[in-house]
């Protein structure tokens, strides 16, 4: 029986989805109480063997993809397949699905088939660009949308070669944008009764993270530059060397500017012309890095972050990920989640009366949606 476990508890997802963009939509809807089956070919998920480090022969990437999911194989070529899928959706309240464009059309179960049988789905598809347009309907990988959406060429040191932000931002975002598509349709669909197509496509969400350098460039027409760890239009915000670990200074304003400058012995800097504002620090950032950096020479980078925090300059040291994962402030916060064997990060979003849950491992089996407790 599916009790009140969570905002979306009563709300069934059947994910059909691979690699990454889809999974964690899934994941992230199974966090917060929805009943998601997960459907996989024979063969499993592509992302099992995405490894080291394995599991009992599973990649580590597909056990950070696919919490509180109950899983089948069902080969979707197959008659036999597709009947299955069928009778699935006709109790799902949402479909989630990143298949090439054309190939659920051609099993039969695409949206358009679909959608007349079963009015009421919230149907959510994960693509490369779209199913039509100059690229649609062509395959997309995040490595290539971060390079053809422009990613690239803002990411990476000054003068220095284009580079791909180090972990699947464009999958990732992707797969956060299928969600609130998703939530949004189910909103809509508690008054029309009717549900729609979500369309999310990397390509789109890959557009939709070059802020501020859109607006920079509709603004001005000055194409953006790298710019390294520093922001391209506020200073200092950027990683300074120190005498211990490097502290990533982000200070966005004139009065963090004065604070900072006080607590390091150099009053003086925020009275100079050249960086008594922030659009001149911005200007004569190359100056203000090296003044800053020498007079950091001697400092603890550590402790200087914690000092710069606890006056109100927003400063961190930079830590590498086993920093961070066991930082107490990550365990304060439960973004570390265990659930046997499995160790996971948890989920981002707090709700205060229906938080999220976890209930289901990766590679829970599970065939059928489960009961509704009347009661909800």
């Amino acid at each position: 029986m599916q009790h009140k476990t969570g905002a979306l508890a009563g709300v069934r997802v059947l994910d059909l989805s691979r690699i990454l963009g889809g999974p964690y939509c899934g994941q992230i809807l199974g966090d917060h109480g929805a009943d998601v089956l997960k459907v996989e070919p024979p063969q499993g998920d592509d992302t099992r063997t995405w490894g080291p480090p394995f599991r009992d022969g599973v990649a580590s990437y597909y056990f950070g993809l696919n919490r509180n999911k109950r899983l089948q194989f069902l080969d979707l070529a197959s008659p036999e397949g597709q009947q299955r899928v069928r009778t699935l959706m006709a109790q799902a309240d949402v479909v989630l699905e990143n298949f090439k464009v054309g190939t659920m059309e051609k099993w039969g179960i695409g949206y358009e088939q679909m959608k007349q049988e079963l009015p009421h789905l919230v149907w959510c598809r994960v693509t490369g660009f779209g199913a039509d347009g100059p690229l649609g309907a062509l395959p997309g990988y995040d490595a290539a949308i971060q390079a053809l959406a422009g990613l690239m060429s803002i990411n990476g040191e000054a003068g220095g070669d284009p580079l791909r932000v180090g972990l699947p931002v464009v999958d990732m975002v992707t797969g956060l944008n299928a969600v609130i598509g998703v939530l949004l349709a189910l909103h809509e669909r508690a008054t029309s009764g009717r549900g729609q197509l979500v369309d999310a496509a990397l390509f789109d969400s890959g557009l939709s993270l070059l802020h501020p350098h859109a607006a920079n460039w509709f603004m001005s027409g000055k194409l953006p530059q790298r710019t390294g760890n520093a922001h391209p239009n506020i200073y200092p915000y950027d990683v300074v060397h120190t005498g211990g670990a490097p502290v990533f200074l982000a200070v966005g304003n004139d009065r963090q500017f004065a604070l900072l400058c006080q607590h390091i012995g150099q009053a003086s800097l925020a009275q100079d012309a050249r960086f008594a504002s922030a659009g001149q620090r911005s200007v004569h950032r190359v100056e203000l890095k090296a003044v800053l950096e020498a007079a950091l020479r001697q400092a603890d980078g550590a402790r200087l972050a914690d000092e710069l925090m606890a006056i109100g300059v927003p400063a961190a040291a930079v830590l590498n990920v086993e920093q961070a994962l066991t930082h107490p402030h990550t365990l304060h916060r439960e973004m570390v989640v265990k659930m046997g064997a499995y160790t996971g990060l948890g989920a981002p979003v707090k709700l205060s009366r229906t938080p999220a849950t976890y209930r289901h491992a990766p590679l829970s089996e599970g065939a059928d949606f489960l009961p509704i407790d009347p009661g909800q």
